[in-house]
């Protein structure tokens, strides 16, 4: 199992709290973990929902949820920023 640091910013921070340590099997994907932490309360279900547009980063790079998160990553979730 690989031990893996999620942060959360912005309104997603305001809902779960600057972030949490998650234990991965290896090779698991940033979607898989997403989902993962959906299913552990409904405040994380809510706040990382499916059909929410949320961005990511592995290891403060942006990436897609595709990439594998290895042992002792950063994962970080965060709503699209607009500009004006």
């Amino acid at each position: 199992m690989n031990t893996v640091h999620v942060r959360y910013f912005a309104s997603i921070r305001e809902a779960l709290g600057t972030g949490e340590q998650v234990q991965l099997p290896a090779g698991t994907s940033v979607s898989t973990l997403r989902d993962r932490l959906i299913e552990r309360s409904p405040a994380h279900a809510a706040a990382l929902a499916r059909g929410k547009a949320l961005r990511c980063a592995l290891n403060q790079a942006l990436c897609e949820e595709t990439a594998v998160v290895s042992e002792g990553a950063e994962v970080a979730f965060f709503p699209p920023v607009t500009g004006g």
